[in-house]
């Protein structure tokens, strides 16, 4: 699934394409793409901003939202396998699964593809309503700090794996990122999260960041689905010290990397990098 480096290159490469201009045409090729929040269901163009001019995108966590001139705002999920595709004035797509397309006023068309359709699209209205709707995120991984971190996790006695994929805790921390940040800090993946000490989450929070920063850096993680706005695979992946690695060499120590499922999710980490505390 993508998560927050994924996003957030869409989102940068979107900017410059997006902001400043308005959509002149917005078609729905499935109406279940698109939700509504709370006040009901309208026509598709209006919750897609049609005719609205794009003043700004905006991302929480996994999520990014266009934001139009008007105070409306439409988010945007990924899910398993969505991606948001760039196609300049004139091209041609033969792409399948688009289930939405947005044409904006300099003839750029920009595409929302999802083939498993475990993504979607959600109408916001004027106002407030997109904080209220991320309200409930935990602090954006990106800024996340020890003190953000110690004070989420709040003496939960769940494995700090299990915390870190929990939005409410950091909003954009996924499997592999979270498995990537508890390596480089040297913290094992079943510890109780409620049991690290400030200092530990101080130096979990730096790893989150500098992890995430760098895969923005690199355009994000393709491990399956995941596009960039041109199409393009990100460059990450070559650099995962652990995830999708189990029962091969540490790339640290050079012990065997061990696996097993936390939160139902695989999980990699490494028994000298990150040992585990006596009874955890």
């Amino acid at each position: 699934m993508p998560e927050l480096p994924e996003v957030e290159s869409v989102r940068l490469a979107l900017e410059p394409v997006m902001v400043g201009r308005r959509i002149v045409r917005a078609r729905l090729f499935r109406r279940d793409m698109l939700a509504w929040d709370a006040r009901g269901r309208g026509r598709a163009e209006a919750g897609m901003l049609g005719g609205d001019r794009v003043v700004e995108l905006e991302r929480r966590g996994k999520q990014m939202a266009l934001v139009g001139e008007s105070g409306r705002s439409l988010v945007v999920q990924l899910g398993m396998s969505g991606q948001v595709l760039v196609l300049k004035a004139g091209s041609r797509s033969r792409l399948d699964h688009v289930h939405a397309r947005w044409v904006l006023e300099d003839g750029t068309a920009v595409l929302f593809r999802d083939p498993r359709r475990f993504g979607g699209l959600t109408a916001i209205d004027a106002g407030d309503a997109l904080e209220r709707r991320w309200a409930g995120l935990g602090v954006d991984g990106l800024v996340v700090t020890g003190r953000d971190l110690h004070a989420a996790l709040g003496g939960t006695a769940r494995a700090i794996k299990a915390a870190l994929l929990d939005q409410a805790v950091v909003a954009g921390v996924g499997n592999i990122y979270a498995d990537e940040s508890l390596h480089a800090a040297g913290i094992h993946p079943l510890r109780r999260g409620g049991g690290l000490s400030p200092a530990e989450c101080g130096r979990l929070a730096g790893e989150v960041r500098r992890v995430l920063a760098e895969a923005i850096d690199a355009g994000g993680s393709t491990i399956r689905d995941y596009r960039g706005a041109a199409g393009d695979a990100g460059g990450f992946q070559s650099r995962h010290r652990v995830y999708g690695r189990g029962g091969l060499a540490c790339l640290t120590c050079g012990r065997t990397l061990d696996s097993g499922t936390i939160a139902q999710r695989t999980s990699v980490w490494c028994r000298g990098c990150q040992p585990a505390l006596q009874g955890l």
